[in-house]
C-alpha cells in the first residue's frame, strides 16, 4: 500500500486530481486517512482502477476484489 493524495496520484497516473477524486468516489477507492484537509488514498487501488479503465474492463466493485485482480495479474506476468 502506497499512500497518496489525489494530486500526487494524478501526477503519477497522468490524470487530473479531479478525475482521481471522481474515481475514488465512484469506485469506492481505499481511503488510508487524511493529511490535513486532503484525503489520502491507496495508490495501488487507484492504479488498478486506472488500469481497468485503460483496458476497457469493468472495474471491480470493492478494494478487496481489486486486490485479488492485482494479484492475479502479477501471477500471470511472472
Amino acid at each position: 500500500m502506497t499512500p497518496v493524495t489525489a494530486k500526487t496520484a494524478a501526477a503519477r497516473l497522468g490524470r487530473t486530481a479531479v478525475t482521481i477524486r471522481q474515481w475514488a468516489r465512484r469506485y469506492g477507492a481505499r481511503v488510508v486517512g487524511r493529511a490535513g484537509r486532503e484525503v489520502v488514498y491507496d495508490f495501488d487501488d487507484l492504479a488498478t482502477i486506472e488500469g481497468c479503465i485503460w483496458r476497457c474492463e469493468q472495474v471491480p466493485t470493492t478494494p478487496a476484489e481489486r486486490d485479488r485482480l492485482r494479484e492475479a495479474l502479477a501471477r500471470a506476468s511472472a
